[in-house]
This record gives structure tokens, C-alpha cells and sequence, in this order.
């Protein structure tokens, strides 16, 4: 139904993702020679009364962005902050209508469960404690799951960091949609339901697309999760459950912060596979909108990208960005040129070509 999607296929690339080299250009030292004179005794009236040696100079573009660099303090406190406001929050909604129960799980709930997701981004990064401490990061991110009820913390994590290592990469980048979802979901109303299910693609796509095998905090995530998610029921009911885990899948969907999914990587103007939005919605999503800085410099809080952003204009005002997510979804789905099929791909080298 509706209007069916103009790719048939990824578009295919064999040149490296961005964002390394252009660390490595904004982290870059300038080179310069220098042409020093040095007075000399002239033994004859033609002589130049100077010898020039080429003096080797450099200067590096921004290194006020290694500053940048570290966890941010403040994010542990957000987290200690959201989670307790969802859990107290059941004790209102338990009582409400479910008409109510639903606006609020989209409205408030959702937004807020959305907001410890970009949290748990962070964390994934171990923005939160920073990387002499990864075992206080990886518990923050699992008691960041509780309200969240799907147990991903853990496991996004190494699917992410790989997400950044191998970005485009066929079989590594699992962000990517499946060629069975591209052609699935290939018209108007198909990209719509797909945008409904992101949240089942999303949890899903890794483990079957990538399995590994889980670890013994995996393990440990998915038990405290489900023991969470056992005592809300039991003493909230179906309406706590679904304020909780409906909200969750309701703002992962067609959802205005839902947007950042679509924005980040899929390709809206040709050739360029990463965007960013400055919008007010980072405000609620740990500014993870700055997704071309973000790339670039991993290990920069998210607090701090804007930074990262007026030091180095030059890098980041030319490139194409979003205004909106909302935008960016109504374009998603309306749009023919844009679909799962408009993701940037690259061959993982130990795959044979077909």
C-alpha cells in the first residue's frame, strides 16, 4: 500500500566511514617551514649577506578537544534521578484509566524511557565513570534498564562499539537494516509499520543477524531485568507493566525522539552517511542529535559535544544536517528516495562477494 520506494538495493561504498580521518585531521598537527636568516661575513661585494635554513615548525588545529575528553560526572546523577521517578510514577498510573495510562506512557513515560536508553548510550561509552572504573559503568547501565523492561544494557554495548569501529560494515554494523526488512517493508505503509516495530528490529537484529555467545553480566542484565519487570506486574498490575514497557515501545516507534534513529545514518542526501541535529529535543536525549561529533570524538560526553562543535565550525556548519526529527520521520515514510534501502554499506572483508 502506498507509494513503493524508489532503491533496490544499499548504496555501496569502498572508501573508509568519516569519521576517523577526520579525528585524525582535527587532531592533526599543521606543518610549517620557517625561513631563518643568518648573518654571515661576506668575502666578496656579490655575496648574500645571509645563509636561509628551513626551520620545521607544527602547530595541532583544535587540541583544546583533547579537554574535552573524560565521563561526566553529572550523568549518574540523571540516571539516580529518572529511574526512582518512573518506579514512584506507578503509583499514580496503577489508578488511572487506561485511556490516561496510554497518554501518559507515550507522553511522559516513553520520553523519559527513552531519554535512560540515551543514557545508557553514554554509559555504553563509559562516559559515566570513565574507563579506569568499567564494571561501576556497566551496573549503572543495568539498574538504567529497570523502567526500560527489554534487558539490553550489557549486550548494546558490544554491538555498538562495533557499530563505531565497522560503521557501514555488512555483517559487524547491525544498526543496519536486513536486506529481508528493505525489501519487506518497501512502500509507504510498509516503512510506517516498520517504523512502529523499530524497537522488535532493533532488540532482534543482532542476535540473529550476529549472535555471540552472552556473558555472565548478559546473563546477570537479563535476570535482575526480568525479576524487575515480575515485581511491577505483581504490584502495579498490567497498567504499571504497560506505563513502563508500552511506553518504551511507543517512543521507540513513531515517536518525536524516535527520530534520532532514522536521522543518524540514513541517507538523505547522497554520499554522506552520517547527520546531526542541534534541535531542542537534545535536551531531553543527551544531545546524542550531535551524531557527527559524536563519531568523530567517542569519547566525548554528550553534555560536551556542542563544545566539540563551536571549536571546530569549520569541520561541522558545511555538513548537511536535520532540523527535525518529526521531519525526519514524515519524510521517512512518505518519502520514495528514503527507506531501509538508504543506509551506506560496506563489504566485510571476510564475506565473499555474491
Amino acid at each position: 500500500m502506498g507509494q513503493h520506494v524508489s532503491r533496490t538495493d544499499f548504496e555501496w561504498t569502498y572508501t573508509a566511514e568519516p569519521h576517523a580521518s577526520r579525528r585524525k585531521e582535527i587532531l592533526s598537527e599543521e606543518h610549517r617551514y620557517l625561513r631563518s636568516l643568518t648573518p654571515v661575513k661576506r668575502s666578496s661585494p656579490t655575496q648574500i649577506p645571509h645563509t636561509t635554513k628551513k626551520i620545521f615548525s607544527h602547530t595541532e588545529k583544535h587540541p583544546e578537544i583533547k579537554g574535552l575528553f573524560g565521563n561526566d560526572p553529572n550523568l549518574k546523577w540523571w540516571v539516580l534521578f529518572l529511574v526512582p521517578f518512573q518506579f514512584l510514577s506507578l503509583f499514580v498510573v496503577k489508578d488511572l484509566p487506561w485511556m490516561w495510562v496510554f497518554l501518559l506512557a507515550y507522553c511522559i513515560g516513553g520520553t523519559i524511557n527513552h531519554s535512560l536508553m540515551l543514557a545508557i548510550h553514554e554509559i555504553a561509552h563509559n562516559l559515566a565513570f570513565g574507563h579506569s572504573r568499567p564494571l561501576s559503568n556497566r551496573f549503572l547501565g543495568i539498574f538504567a534498564n529497570f523502567p526500560i523492561a527489554l534487558p539490553f544494557s550489557v549486550s548494546f554495548k558490544g554491538y555498538h562499539l562495533e557499530h563505531h569501529k565497522f560503521q557501514g560494515d555488512e555483517k559487524l554494523d547491525t544498526d543496519i537494516p536486513t536486506s529481508l526488512e528493505a525489501r519487506l517493508f518497501c512502500t509507504t505503509f510498509g516503512k510506517m509499520i516498520w517504523m512502529s516495530l523499530q524497537p522488535l528490529f532493533y532488540a532482534l537484529r543482532p542476535v540473529i543477524t550476529y549472535p555471540k555467545t552472552p556473558t555472565f553480566l548478559e546473563l546477570f542484565n537479563t535476570t535482575v531485568q526480568l525479576t524487575c519487570n515480575f515485581l511491577v506486574y505483581y504490584y502495579f498490575g498490567g497498567k504499571g507493566m504497560f506505563y513502563l514497557a508500552g511506553g518504551s515501545l511507543l517512543a521507540m516507534g513513531i515517536h518525536p525522539v524516535a527520530g534520532h534513529f532514522i536521522s543518524e545514518h540514513y541517507m538523505f542526501h547522497k554520499g554522506f552517511e552520517t547527520y546531526s541535529y542541534y534541535g531542542p529535543l537534545n535536551y531531553v536525549t543527551f544531545n546524542v542529535g550531535y551524531h557527527n561529533e559524536h563519531h568523530d570524538f567517542p569519547y566525548v560526553p554528550g553534555s560536551r559535544l556542542p563544545k566539540v562543535r563551536e571549536l571546530a565550525p569549520e569541520y561541522y556548519d558545511s555538513l548537511p544536517r536535520h532540523e527535525s526529527w518529526v521531519k525526519v520521520i514524515y519524510d521517512f515514510i512518505t518519502d520514495p528516495a528514503i527507506g531501509p534501502y538508504a543506509r551506506i554499506k560496506r563489504k566485510h572483508a571476510g564475506l565473499k562477494e555474491e
